[in-house]
């Protein structure tokens, strides 16, 4: 009993020490955002101060950032949209077909970093005169997208049972018919966790926005440095900016957080 006892002291510190460790920069970043510069250098205002919205009114009136919204939002779409377009039949072919060499390809498309692929998408695209437009965004963000939802989705279709579609092959519907009518609407759940990861990947994405994104296409997480100059920083807004472009994936993630580990999970323990 006294082990048992020593054991569960032992993981609630753990676990304590590990939740802080993760959320009191976020409570650190959230006060800061409705303080003043002088009082987030005040150490004595660490607790307590006098809030003040002036850093969000800066945010979203002067710097423009209701568009910036909008661009994050329009991109991370898109490129989940259409990742799973490709992605889900991708990897339902890889899945049941058996193509080990094509999944070995996107398996190596998923460990690349893609900031090693940035200088030749860069001369590309600015050849194409497309650097600064969406298009250029979109596809850049489905190089993580597209490998990332083939890989969940060939392990979900890898744990749902064959016998459906072959019982459907003998009824006489082809294997596009029996993925539409059979394995598709069964795999509405790691289609959900897919594009949800997809979704936030993208929303947090900064390289590939940073260096192609113009003017009027920038995403949020790049905008966040038009409060960073050369000779000062406005941490107010930073602070402000930041918590703009993390509160709102943290609120979708707690929402769904059942729906990504039921996804993960199902196709691990079907079959």
């Amino acid at each position: 009993m006294k082990k048992r006892t020593g054991y569960t002291i032992f993981r609630v510190v753990a676990l304590v020490l590990v939740v802080l460790s993760l959320v009191a920069p976020l409570l650190w970043m959230v006060a800061a955002s409705f303080k003043t510069n002088v009082d987030i250098y005040d150490s004595s205002k660490a607790l307590v101060f006098t809030p003040t919205l002036g850093n969000y009114d800066t945010v979203f009136q002067q710097a423009n950032y209701l568009q910036f919204v909008f661009n994050s939002l329009w991109v991370a779409f898109a490129a989940t949209v259409l990742s799973l377009l490709l992605g889900v039949p991708a990897a339902y072919s890889m899945s049941r077909f058996n193509m080990k060499k094509s999944a070995l390809v996107v398996l190596m498309a998923r460990v690349i970093p893609g900031v090693s692929l940035l200088v030749p998408w860069y001369y590309v695209f600015s050849n194409l005169q497309m650097v600064g437009g969406f298009g250029v965004l979109i596809l850049s963000h489905m190089f993580v997208s597209l490998p990332l939802i083939v890989y969940i989705m060939m392990g979900y279709f890898d744990g749902l049972p064959e016998e459906l579609e072959e019982a459907a092959l003998v009824d006489g519907l082809t294997h596009i018919g029996a993925f539409r009518r059979i394995t598709l609407p069964l795999s509405v759940p790691g289609i959900a966790t897919a594009g949800i990861l997809s979704f936030i990947f993208s929303w947090n994405n900064f390289m590939f926005a940073l260096v192609l994104s113009g003017a009027n296409t920038k995403t949020l997480p790049v905008a966040i440095f038009d409060f960073v100059g050369y000779a000062s920083i406005d941490w107010g807004g930073l602070m402000a900016a930041t918590t703009v472009v993390t509160l709102p994936i943290m609120i979708i993630a707690l929402f769904v957080q059942k729906y990504i580990v039921s996804g993960l999970t199902a196709g691990a323990t079907k079959g």
